[in-house]
């Protein structure tokens, strides 16, 4: 993750606690870990209403840096962190958890083991295909796995994503139900026009027509952090706001990817914020569907702070606001010249 200059002033003025204090000055490669269930009640009312959720801890040296998150199977999840590691958990029908594997992305042949080349923030997978796919944020490639993340099978390095800045690239992705994918970077700059995105037709390297380019007004919500595709089509977006207390805020909001047009501005509407009390760097975002029902997962990166946790939340998404029958030109507008 990028650090924001806001967070590391924070840091500084807080002293050694909050940011200087690293987990595991010694390498630990136990694989094992505890999920410790959050006690917050169930909530009732609103359109994001929490449900359940754990504060993840192990004495593994490298989990955590959690930014994606994949839900593979009823309580079987995927989780890749940004300092290019894998972790596999699955929980019983108690919440507890059941399953838990740690091990490093598979790269090429000598390829640097160091962050700035394996900083992997965006993930999906694609289980009809077999595969997962990873951003790489500060080299700006596109990474195809098989769907247990334990073989690499092919690099790809867009072009569309090559003038990318190395702190700003592919932060999110979701691949849609037709198959396009929308990336977008971390943003959350007050110019929307320096706040990219980009649709690709397809998968890299089989692409029916070229990508669009265009631009995401976060309108103060945040930078991006993640988004996952809902079931009717659009795409829901986690943003995250650095302050003071809570040191991070974390909202959500829904946009129509039917909108996205060549060089214009993409906006999302506002559905939630996740609870104050719930309050964490929140990275990594999927979506379930089970009987009808919506569901969302978030994860939080520790960034390997002793003060922060790794959290994983479930919400169920209700009474989301109607998608537009027809896209609207309109909310896609072109920046002013």
């Amino acid at each position: 993750m990028r650090r924001l200059f806001f967070a590391a002033l924070i840091f500084v003025a807080l002293g050694p606690v909050p940011g200087t204090v690293q987990r595991f000055p010694i390498d630990d490669w136990t694989q094992g870990a505890s999920a410790r269930p959050l006690v917050l009640a169930p909530q009732t009312s609103g359109t994001l209403r929490f449900v359940r959720g754990w504060n993840l801890v192990s004495p593994h040296s490298r989990f955590g840096g959690l930014s994606g998150i994949a839900r593979i199977a009823p309580d079987r999840f995927l989780l890749i962190g940004d300092n290019g590691y894998a972790t596999r958990l699955a929980f019983d029908h108690d919440g507890r958890l059941s399953a838990f594997h740690v091990a490093p992305l598979p790269a090429p042949p000598g390829w640097p083991d160091r962050k700035s080349m394996l900083d992997s923030e965006s993930l999906f997978v694609d289980r009809a295909q077999g595969t997962a796919w990873v951003g790489l944020e500060r080299i700006n490639q596109l990474w195809r796995f098989d769907d247990a993340l334990t073989r690499l099978e092919a690099r790809h390095a867009p072009v569309v994503l090559r003038d990318w800045p190395k702190g700003r690239g592919p932060e999110a992705m979701a691949r849609l139900a037709d198959g396009r994918i929308i990336i977008l970077a971390e943003g959350g700059r007050d110019d929307p026009r320096r706040n990219r995105g980009v649709m690709l037709a397809g998968y890299p390297g089989a692409l029916s027509a070229p990508p669009t380019r265009f631009f995401y007004d976060s309108q103060d919500k945040g930078a991006v952090s993640d988004a996952a595709p809902l079931p009717d089509g659009r795409i829901l977006i986690v943003h995250r706001k650095v302050g003071w207390n809570p040191v991070f805020t974390t909202n959500l909001s829904v946009a129509d990817p039917d909108e996205v047009r060549p060089n214009t501005i993409l906006r999302s509407r506002t559905i939630g914020t996740v609870p104050r009390a719930l309050a964490e760097n929140y990275e990594g975002a999927a979506i379930s569907v089970e009987q009808g029902r919506t569901w969302l997962w978030l994860v939080a990166d520790h960034n390997f702070n002793t003060w922060q946790r790794s959290l994983l939340l479930q919400f169920e998404l209700t009474d989301l606001p109607p998608k537009k029958a027809t896209a609207s030109k309109k909310a896609a507008r072109k920046p002013a010249a």
